[in-house]
């Protein structure tokens, strides 16, 4: 549950009537969008307020007439979609600082730069978003935001996403342990064994985490793994 302090105001005024609650700021956004969040940490008090900052509280009478029941988790999810949810400047702030960073993740893991067949760091990607000027979108997932963002730093930064396919041979003292690792960062699409007990494993991964997946398995195995770009 959210601490009352971290809380902020989400407000339905219907029927003549006003309806408040005190909910986390985030996980409020994320159910007006429709995503799922679990109640037990969005609601900061379990009450329907006509007016939060005094306390006064909306009758049960009141609450079962304009909304048919008297169910907090029903009221406040039908409270946050159809009202405003009134966050402070710095809570905005923080949301968009985190999204900002989320896009910067996901476009630095995903691309490369096609001129060096290289990953471009997540500096450098979110210098070429200051230069774009890019608008970050407080009210959209991350993942929504990625293409726009993207064209908008082409012009600044030679970029693209793009995949790689990569051969992997895991010597057989390190191959059970090395087995989920590979699963974690792509689409495995071949594997086996051969007779001396080392995995052979096709996967493909996103090109801008050929570095970090080197160093996983680098990490892995010793030093001792085998892996290989397959060109297309």
């Amino acid at each position: 549950m959210v601490n009352v302090e971290d809380a902020v105001i989400a407000r339905l005024k219907t029927h003549g009537e006003t309806f408040e609650i005190l909910v986390d700021p985030q996980l409020s956004l994320e159910l007006k969008r429709g995503e799922k969040v679990d109640f037990s940490e969005l609601l900061a008090i379990d009450q329907i307020f006509k007016n939060s900052k005094t306390g006064e509280r909306t009758s049960e009478q009141l609450i079962n007439e304009i909304f048919g029941t008297n169910d907090v988790k029903e009221i406040a999810e039908r409270i946050i979609k159809k009202g405003d949810v009134h966050l402070t400047s710095e809570q905005r702030k923080d949301i968009l600082e985190e999204k900002r960073r989320g896009i910067v993740s996901l476009i630095a893991r995903r691309s490369i730069n096609p001129q060096t067949r290289t990953p471009h760091p997540p500096s450098r990607i979110d210098k070429a978003m200051n230069e774009a000027k890019v608008q970050i979108d407080m009210n959209k997932p991350v993942g929504e935001q990625v293409e726009r963002v993207l064209k908008a730093i082409k012009p600044i930064i030679p970029i693209r996403f793009e995949s790689i396919d990569l051969a992997i041979k895991i010597p057989a003292q390190y191959a059970t342990n090395s087995y989920g690792a590979l699963k974690e960062f792509g689409e495995t699409k071949k594997e086996e064994w051969d007779k001396d007990g080392n995995l052979l494993s096709l996967v493909n991964i996103p090109a801008g985490l050929q570095d970090e997946f080197y160093g996983k398995i680098n990490s892995l195995t010793h030093g001792e793994g085998e892996v290989k770009i397959l060109k297309r």
